[in-house]
């Protein structure tokens, strides 16, 4: 008994519940490999790797924060319009002379009270997600342009766009090889990758102990293996290339901070309880309205990391900015695995998911495809990756 009563799911059960999760890394892999002949193996290229984080990092950011969001069975459709709110006012701040540490802790405090004033109608006054967010959506929109006065906010140096678009290498000057790489890209991924490895272990150590339903040991050994293979690939390519990328360090701790969360901690455990059976979870004594509230905090926090970085990659402030990031987003939890009906979805789910949008985004933008094809794309993978899990749940008698 105690922690050695071990409660371990049948294995195909496991597999088939976990399908989707553990597909998307091979149809990551695919996806480049279909690429690769149509782009002249430009797709491949170490540089192109790291234009795609810097491309796509507000995506990986705001999908962690949706993630949640719709967990508990709701909807941000406010995400975008918050970005160019909150990224008018970043600019202005930092305008201030106020430094950049100070900017990014003011831009996600101001996206955390934005979360809290939508999380309060939400959960509080009972008002559905959809027309709270909606509503966020036209207002936040309508508020950049007053403060922004319909034009861009420039930046008074080039300093604050080092978040977005800085190699720490070149900062530190320090761009010596060892061989073909660049020692501080190396260096990150083995240290994430250790505490990563070190979290998991605990907390299913920590979940056995508690007699909570564990994986098999060979099947977490395989998303362990997976996701390892996956962040040193991409590691490779950013040490062969310019170094590591500033932008990685402030997705690494976001990632592993909310994985960490998701898996590890009561708030994650009420969140997917939430999601999960509403009414259950209440009759178990979780307050449902405060958990609720606290992801769309979250969702805020990170809308407003989001803005600092789209902000940086543009240089500037623009009041047309954040235009469709909330259906990126959304497209990226739905490909990683994240259930329409709320209750089901992982962190390195939707990191996955958002990676299979941009690599899609970066083979059509290199072979010369307009932007109205990633539209048509985007559409399609969106209503497929719907289809499959509502299918999926009506197979199984979910739904």
């Amino acid at each position: 008994m105690g922690g050695k009563e071990i409660h371990t799911s049948d294995v195909k059960t496991l597999i088939k519940s976990n399908l989707r999760n553990y597909s998307m890394f091979i149809i990551l892999v695919l996806i480049l490999l279909i690429f690769a002949p149509l782009t002249n193996f430009n797709n491949f290229r170490p540089q192109n790797f790291i234009n795609i984080f810097f491309q796509n990092s507000y995506v990986l950011i705001l999908a962690v924060g949706m993630v949640m969001i719709i967990i508990t069975q709701n909807i941000d459709l406010s995400v975008g319009s918050v970005c160019a709110f909150v990224g008018a006012l970043s600019a202005m701040i930092y305008n201030t002379g106020i430094g950049m540490p100070l900017t990014l802790i003011f831009s996600v405090l101001i996206g955390v009270a934005i979360g809290a004033y939508q999380g309060a109608w939400v959960a509080f006054a009972r008002l559905p997600a959809f027309i709270v967010t909606l509503s966020g959506m036209l207002l936040f929109r309508g508020l950049t342009y007053i403060v922004t006065n319909v034009s861009p906010v420039v930046l008074k140096d080039d300093n604050y766009s080092l978040i977005g678009t800085g190699i720490l290498d070149e900062i530190l000057k320090t761009t010596n090889r060892i061989g073909p790489y660049r020692p501080m890209a190396i260096l990150f991924a083995l240290a994430i990758l250790i505490i990563f490895y070190i979290a998991e272990f605990a907390g299913r150590k920590k979940k056995i102990a508690n007699h909570f339903e564990v994986s098999p040991m060979p099947l977490f050994i395989t998303k362990l293996v997976l996701i390892s293979i996956l962040v040193l690939a991409i590691t490779d390519r950013f040490a062969r290339a310019r170094g590591l990328p500033i932008i990685i360090i402030v997705l690494g701790i976001t990632i592993f901070a909310f994985h960490f969360l998701l898996n590890n901690t009561v708030v994650g455990r009420y969140i997917y309880a939430v999601g999960g059976n509403p009414r259950s979870a209440k009759l178990s004594g979780i307050n449902s309205e405060m958990v609720q509230f606290i992801v769309f905090c979250f969702m805020g926090g990170l809308a407003g990391l989001a803005a600092v970085v789209s902000t940086a990659y543009m240089n500037s402030a623009l009041p047309q900015a954040g235009n469709l990031f909330e259906l990126d987003a959304i497209a990226a939890c739905y490909v990683g695995g994240v259930s329409a009906g709320g209750g089901i979805g992982t962190v390195i789910g939707v990191v996955v998911g958002a990676l299979v949008m941009a690599t899609i985004n970066n083979g059509m933008i290199l072979m010369n495809l307009g932007n109205h094809w990633q539209y048509v794309v985007k559409a399609l993978v969106l209503v497929l990756a719907v289809f499959y899990d509502v299918y999926n749940r009506r197979k199984s008698g979910l739904g």
